[in-house]
Parts: C-alpha cells; structure tokens; sequence
C-alpha cells in the first residue's frame, strides 16, 4: 500500500509539466511531499495542490488559492500572495481539515544569484475547522538555490499542526526538516 502510493505521487509529478508552472518533492525523516503550483510568479494569482505521505499511514490533501504580486522588502526582490489553503487529513482512527488564511513571501537575494528564502503561514481557527481537527496551523520556511534555469535546491522546515476536537491534545501531522527540489516548465 505504501509504494502504491509512492508511485502515485510519482507518476503524478511525471504529469505536472502538461499542465503545471512549477512542482517540488521534499522529504523529512518522516514524511514525503509532492507539490504542483499551476501559474508563474508573473500571474496575478495562485493555484496549487499537494500530497503528503507521513509515516505510519496518514494521507495529508492540500489545495492552494493565493492573490500574489511582485514587491520589495528593502531593496530584496519579493514575490508575496495572501489567500487560503485547504487541508485535508485522514488515517486510520481519526481524519479531519480545515481551511487556513493566511500567506507566503519568497525574497530573492540580488548579490547571490539564485538564492532565495521563503516563508508561509496558514492558520485556520475551529470555526473554519472540520472533521477532528479543532484548529489548525501550517508553517513552512526555506532557503532555496537555483542550481540552473529551471530547477533549484531547497532545505527548511515544515510544521503542520491540529488541535483534536473535544480534546485537550494537539497531533503534529507533519513536522521536520525538510529538503528538497522543484522543476520549472
């Protein structure tokens, strides 16, 4: 079952040039990640879906819808978009999603090019929560290289996060440092 949906989340990423702007795989200890975003940073907005493996069974969904724009932090190049995710999980005793507001910014840093960093942050409170999950917090932050003109390196952090309905725990979903890459088409 496990490598059926490995091969899955492969095949879908072998699938994402005919019809996506960029896509990256990370991987922590635990968990791996496919990421497709469908429009360039020259686009006005955003749209973008995901899947996570994590260890142990847990199926984690993500859809993406940002407003973002060109703009500068100091003198540093910035793209930056404002808008939602929706995240969906689900494993064996419990599933749960929720919908978070929130943003990213990635800052590009002109005296090293092809460095960038890049952060964002999703929040959804229990009125914008379902299933088990109570509330919900997304953060992820890198630090990027483009090693050439359509693909680029990355590390960082991922932390994905639940409060469980009518329970005074949280379950960390997700969390770890991360590494990874992302193709441009």
């Amino acid at each position: 079952m496990k490598a059926s949906r490995i091969s899955l989340l492969v095949l879908s990423l072998a699938a994402a040039p005919a019809f996506a702007a960029d896509a990256d795989l990370s991987l922590t200890n635990d968990s791996v990640k496919g990421q497709v975003n469908f429009f360039n940073t020259n686009n006005d907005v955003q749209l973008g879906a995901g899947y996570t493996y994590h260890e142990g069974g847990r199926d984690i969904f993500n859809a993406d819808f940002h407003a973002q724009g060109r703009t500068a932090i100091g003198n540093l190049p910035t793209t930056a978009g404002i808008g939602m995710r929706g995240i969906f999980w689900d494993q064996s005793r419990a599933d749960g999603g929720a919908l978070g507001l929130g943003g990213f910014a990635t800052v590009n840093i002109p005296n090293v090019p092809g460095l960038s960093f890049t952060g964002g942050l999703h929040y959804a409170p229990s009125i914008l929560s379902f299933g088990d999950s109570d509330d919900m917090t997304s953060l992820e932050l890198r630090g990027s290289y483009r090693v050439i003109r359509n693909a680029e390196l990355f590390a960082g952090y991922r932390y994905l996060n639940t409060d469980i309905e009518n329970s005074s725990r949280d379950v960390n979903l997700d969390e770890g440092v991360m590494a990874g890459m992302k193709i441009f088409f």
